[in-house]
């Protein structure tokens, strides 16, 4: 995603052309991570956004990650055993947060405050840490 964020901006700003974004793209990648996709298609046009002239989408996809780990903190915090509850197939607790928290108020608060009203906290990157630590680390 990141990599994507920084080849988008580049673009937004002109500083990359369209047409120079395979190279840039394949050129980025081999330098994060040692890989070099073997056509285009496995590379920049793998994800359809781009082809698509969907711009901007990226940074989204981090920020929901972010809501979702706090989201998702707040609702263990209301039922403890909640992880126990979903690895039983019953989302009856989950479903219930849900409602009362987000779902009725969706259209009525910015984003920002439905998450500081569900959660009790502004939105931040604790929750999302927490979840990162506990999944690959834990």
């Amino acid at each position: 995603v990141i990599l994507r964020y920084r080849l988008e901006r580049a673009m937004i700003a002109g500083d990359l052309l369209p047409r120079d974004l395979p190279q840039a793209w394949t050129e980025s990648l081999r330098r994060a991570i040692g890989v070099t996709p073997g056509s285009d298609r496995e590379g920049c046009l793998q994800d359809i956004h781009w082809y698509d002239g969907a711009w901007g989408y990226f940074p989204t996809y981090t920020v929901g990650a972010l809501i979702a780990a706090q989201l998702f903190t707040a609702v263990k915090q209301a039922s403890p055993d909640i992880g126990e509850q979903i690895g039983r197939g019953e989302f009856a607790a989950l479903f219930a947060w849900l409602r009362e928290h987000v779902h009725s108020k969706g259209s009525l608060l910015s984003t920002t405050d439905l998450v500081q009203e569900a959660t009790g906290q502004p939105l931040g990157a604790a929750g999302f840490e927490r979840h990162l630590r506990e999944r690959y680390l834990g």
